[in-house]
């Protein structure tokens, strides 16, 4: 047997145990605080796309200076009835929006909550919990709460009464949405309720309210690129015309690059590299240095630089696996607790740990690459 067939990166890993279970921690720390990072930024864009992903249409009109979804910029309802005659259209639905006070029906503290309306005859939502209240909503004064909503709004159920914007109102139901980083939690009614409940005057029923998004179903069969595009040729300039997907891509494109909440994830991110790259660095150089005399005998009986090369990365790769797995175990009940705590949508994703263990490795083995010289520069003369 050939001293290339000895697994010399394995043996140097396992030759310490106490030494094994300190760079392990070290390792797993920097991967911890990479994925914290990364999973406050993943539950910033869940949450803030979770209102779109209910939206049951294929194709929403927003106003063109809308930059967020949770941001009121509404636009004339007129709008509707023009691309309500499309072709291919088979419905437009509205849904009014608004930020109001709701006052906690346990302590009577007020707090502000997102306020999201829509014609019960007509829903715009995928919620199974909405559509089944809409009877409900017909009725004045009645609201659906969100069950996942911060738990200082308070706990209201069926036939919970409260306050709505300084009106009281009469809960029918809940549905599940819950908080994003700028809204504790969302109410739902009827738009007549609405209306009555936020208009700036008194409103005939002919009159018409602006709308913050546009609704629009196709018809079976039809084409909705092509749908999309005449949309665009009918309507104003002042409106967009998007598919649900573009309107995702567009949301998690503002979060992720103009708002500051993104960047800073991002940088969080970063920082978490650059110290896992130090801290891995400082592990590798020393196992190094622990190690110089062996590394070293094995160049004064002819072994080139290149199978010393490998055989660190190796070791450096084997010390990445090492410190994924409790990696992740520790960043699931972090996120756990995070989620049960802040309610926010903290999942280890198998994409998010892809992401991480591609990110770990390269941490190691960049590490590795550097701290590797020690071998390289070792004068076997000098070491015995």
């Amino acid at each position: 047997m050939s001293l290339a067939d000895v697994p010399l990166a394995w043996r140097n890993l396992m030759s310490n145990q106490r030494r094994l279970a300190r760079s392990t921690a070290g390792i797993a720390f920097a991967v911890v605080l990479m994925l914290i990072e990364l999973g406050f930024r993943n539950a910033f864009l869940d949450s803030a796309l979770e209102v779109i992903r209910h939206i049951d249409g294929d194709i929403v009109l927003v106003s063109a200076t809308k930059y967020r979804t949770g941001r009121k910029d509404s636009f004339s309802r007129r709008f509707l009835y023009a691309a309500r005659a499309g072709v291919g259209v088979a419905s437009v639905r509205p849904i009014y929006g608004n930020v109001s006070f709701w006052k906690n029906p346990e302590d009577r503290k007020h707090y502000g909550v997102s306020v999201l309306a829509f014609d019960p005859d007509q829903s715009p939502w995928t919620w199974r919990e909405v559509n089944d209240k809409s009877a409900a909503l017909r009725q004045p004064d009645t609201v659906l709460f969100d069950s996942r909503a911060r738990r200082f709004l308070g706990r209201a159920g069926n036939g919970t009464t409260t306050e709505l914007g300084g009106r009281t109102v009469h809960v029918v139901g809940t549905f599940p949405l819950g908080p994003d980083f700028l809204v504790d939690g969302t109410v739902m009614t009827s738009d007549r309720n609405f209306l009555e409940m936020f208009a700036d005057h008194p409103l005939d029923r002919s009159d018409l309210a602006d709308v913050e998004f546009g609704v629009v179903r196709v018809e079976p069969g039809a084409d909705i690129a092509r749908v999309q595009a005449a949309l665009r040729r009918d309507l104003p300039p002042s409106l967009l015309v998007l598919t649900k997907a573009e309107l995702v891509a567009r949301e998690v494109d503002f979060q992720a690059k103009t708002s500051s909440v993104g960047p800073i994830f991002d940088l969080g991110a970063v920082i978490g590299f650059v110290v896992g790259m130090l801290i891995s660095y400082q592990i590798i150089y020393t196992d190094l240095s622990d190690q110089l005399a062996q590394y070293a005998t094995l160049k004064a009986i002819g072994y080139e630089n290149r199978y010393l090369v490998r055989s660190v990365l190796q070791q450096a790769a084997l010390y990445a696996l090492a410190g994924l797995l409790p990696a992740w175990i520790i960043a699931w009940l972090v996120y756990f607790a995070i989620g049960e705590v802040a309610l926010l949508p903290m999942r280890l994703s198998l994409e998010l740990a892809a992401l991480s263990a591609f990110l770990t490795m390269a941490m190691c083995l960049l590490s590795a690459l550097v701290a590797v010289r020690r071998v390289l520069n070792a004068d076997p003369a000098e070491v015995f």
